[in-house]
């Protein structure tokens, strides 16, 4: 066998080496070339899941591959999110967050990743005001008389939640440590059991979706105080924000599109930048009006800066209030 000289061999060796550097650079700047997972980690017909579908639709005729929703449900979130965290930072597995998530990462002691370290934000999709609302026999027509009348009755006020540390629970322990009245939290399985019994006069109170429950409002069944966002909303012109009512309360709920930690930067600014231009398409508004959603375009550092920030806010409100995952 034939000696290379070593002029031939360093030329070999160089040419090998800038081929492993140039890799990663080609598939990002060819990105995507098969069909991209967006892993929701909820069952599928919840909001997060219709709105993870109206946006991977967008993306798929943006990107020219199909962006295939997957559902991975458990462990409020987590399992879906670990599925993620484990995969390979190529662009192809992209996790669609949720404000669970920042919930989760103060709910549970042990988990097997971090989520604000190990999910690179790529960007941000919707923020989802939630409405204060009122089974009809509360006699209280808004914000001052319910606090005042909950003042009156102590403990004896069932708030009704989607379950314990979810963010209709949350919400509402936020109102609690804010306003100074103590309600009787009661954890349902799901926010459509809760609104059945706040319907049904089982419980008296609850932070809900603006979605699902705007149309129990508008029959009478339901009694909306005001709505959780800093602002009033476009869609409830006449409903004041808690904030008015209650200086510096506010609590949404939000949607977002992460990936795992080490992605290509290329990878992310290509994801963000259709993200962005699918969140002004007229009907995927449209259709975001009418799930109650607000569009939420956002940089990748912007994105990252809100979810830092969310995760230490409930933090706060889970130690506080001295909630525990069940």
């Amino acid at each position: 066998m034939a000696k290379l000289s070593r002029r031939a061999f360093c030329n070999l060796a160089a040419s090998s080496l800038m081929t492993g550097f140039a890799s990663p650079l080609v598939a990002a700047a060819q990105y995507p070339t098969r069909p991209v997972r967006l892993i929701v980690g909820f069952p599928p017909g919840g909001a997060a899941d219709l709105a993870a579908r109206l946006i991977g639709q967008r993306l798929s005729a943006r990107l020219g591959q199909a962006v295939v929703v997957e559902n991975q449900p458990g462990a409020s979130g987590n399992i879906g999110t670990e599925a993620v965290v484990r995969a390979p930072p190529d662009g192809y597995s992209l996790l669609f967050v949720t404000s669970t998530n920042a919930i989760n990462a103060g709910l549970y002691g042990k988990l097997n990743f971090n989520f604000v370290s190990d999910i690179a934000p790529v960007a941000g999709v919707s923020r989802n005001p939630f409405i204060l609302v009122l089974n009809p026999s509360v006699p209280a027509k808004t914000v001052p008389d319910f606090i005042a009348y909950a003042k009156a009755n102590p403990g004896k006020i069932a708030m009704g939640s989607a379950g314990n540390g979810t963010p209709h629970h949350l919400f509402g322990e936020l109102f609690m440590m804010m306003t100074g009245v103590d309600m009787l939290h009661v954890p349902y399985r799901g926010e459509g059991p809760a609104l059945a019994d706040l319907m049904g006069g089982q419980i008296q109170v609850m932070f809900t979706t603006g979605g699902p429950s705007l149309g129990y409002v508008r029959s009478g069944k339901l009694r909306v105080l005001a709505v959780t966002s800093a602002t009033r909303l476009a869609t409830l012109p006449g409903v004041p924000s808690l904030n008015e009512l209650v200086p510096g309360y506010e609590a949404v709920g939000w949607f977002g599109i992460g990936a795992p930690k080490t992605t290509p930067a290329e990878i992310v600014t290509t994801l963000n930048s259709e993200v962005v231009a699918a969140l002004n398409d007229a009907n995927v508004k449209a259709r975001f009006a009418q799930l109650g959603l607000l569009e939420y375009p956002s940089t990748p550092a912007e994105f990252g800066k809100y979810i830092a920030s969310e995760t230490e806010k409930w933090a706060k409100v889970i130690r506080t209030a001295k909630i525990t995952a069940s």
